[in-house]
């Protein structure tokens, strides 16, 4: 069964922070996480990642640098900030009550 994408859309930055708390990372190495954790279930569009960052990145959640590749083409790089962290929680701790909520009416 493959994950609705409307339901997880509004959570695309959330996804990206939360992956960016371990390490940075890239574009391409975020959807291939993704897709791990979900079983290919569930796969970020290139569109759609880019643009959460760009979104990610103005609100200062997040900076991009350039990586130094000795082979093949140079990454751009994203590293979570200290606001991005607390923007993380903030979207976590909301998700997770309305999930709660939504638990509560389809039971």
């Amino acid at each position: 069964m493959s994950i609705a994408s409307d339901l997880l859309r509004g959570h695309t930055e959330t996804i990206i922070l939360t992956s960016l708390l371990k390490h940075d990372s890239y574009g391409y190495q975020i959807n291939k996480e993704v897709m791990k954790k979900t079983g290919s279930r569930y796969e970020l569009k290139e569109a759609t990642l880019y643009s959460a960052f760009h979104r990610l990145e103005q609100a200062g959640h997040i900076t991009a640098y350039w990586g130094d590749e000795n082979s093949g083409a140079r990454r751009k790089y994203y590293r979570i900030t200290a606001s991005g962290r607390e923007a993380r929680l903030a979207n976590k701790k909301e998700w997770e009550e309305a999930k709660e909520i939504i638990d509560q009416l389809l039971d």
